[in-house]
């Protein structure tokens, strides 16, 4: 593997735009980064095209690899699992062939990594840890301080997308519980965001009254309790589906299902 002064340059700015701002000591040919606003670390590397990206001399493949291994799991279409050797301390990771696809493979484990189960649990019993707990406007503050965490995590893991329709407007999307906050039972579970899909406005309040539920499949059920005219008003006579539902998901949508849920399907 040899990377070039052209393709070092290009791949500390790809890190470093991306939230990875912190250059450890390279091993090696591999150049390494971490993070001061995630616990991920990221292992960057090349092989190909010694002279830069994309020339006359032939392609170059860009490595990435990570320090997290349920970061690789969920990094799904980005990039192609990685068949090369390893760096030490590294759980897996991802090959792309340009740049572009680089920045945009940093910037999902980025967002991965702060969100995916315990990284939102860890952050919120450090704010909250001074916090006092006796009466109910304090306890109070410490749930709305989880519940703006769990936001952050669904637009993280979500990408500032509604799930079903694709809004990409963040200030209009709402983290939807799948199993409420008052029914989970510990903080890992009001946190976790699997517990979550991130919805537009009227998706989530048919949501959360039980006028739609969630399918494993990821189908958009309806409640017959809503007439045709009403769903034609809300935008769900026609099939819609939940993309990128993952099994962890699936472990709370029968909890809606069975509690939340109208009875009666489209």
């Amino acid at each position: 593997m040899v990377v070039s002064p052209i393709v070092v340059s290009r791949l500390e700015k790809a890190a470093t735009d991306n939230g990875f701002d912190q250059a450890l000591a390279p091993e090696g040919n591999w150049l390494i980064f971490a993070s001061t606003q995630c616990p991920l670390r990221v292992w960057l590397g090349a092989f190909g095209n010694a002279a830069g990206l994309g020339d006359e001399a032939g392609p170059t493949i860009l490595l990435a690899a990570f320090s997290q291994q349920n970061v690789t799991r969920a990094l799904g279409e980005y990039g192609t699992p990685m068949a090369a050797p390893m760096p030490r301390g590294a759980a897996g990771g991802r090959t792309v062939a340009d740049v572009p696809a680089l920045h945009r493979l940093l910037r999902r484990a980025f967002q991965l990594s702060r969100a995916l189960p315990n990284e939102l649990l860890h952050t919120f019993e450090k704010q909250v840890a001074l916090l006092p707990k006796t009466t109910a406007a304090e306890r109070l503050v410490i749930q709305r301080v989880g519940q703006n965490l769990f936001r952050e995590g669904l637009l993280d893991l979500w990408e500032e997308r509604c799930a079903v329709t694709g809004l990409a407007v963040p200030p209009l999307l709402r983290a939807s519980h799948i199993k409420p906050w008052a029914d989970c039972e510990t903080d890992a579970e009001r946190l976790d965001v699997y517990n979550g899909i991130l919805l537009a406005p009227h998706l989530d309040a048919a949501f959360d009254n039980g006028f739609i539920t969630v399918a494993d499949d990821g189908s958009i059920v309806v409640s017959a309790t809503l007439d045709a005219a009403a769903r034609s008003v809300l935008g769900i006579a026609h099939p819609l589906r939940v993309r990128n539902l993952a099994d962890s998901h699936r472990a709370y949508l029968p909890w809606h299902r069975e509690r939340v849920f109208k009875e009666g399907a489209a």
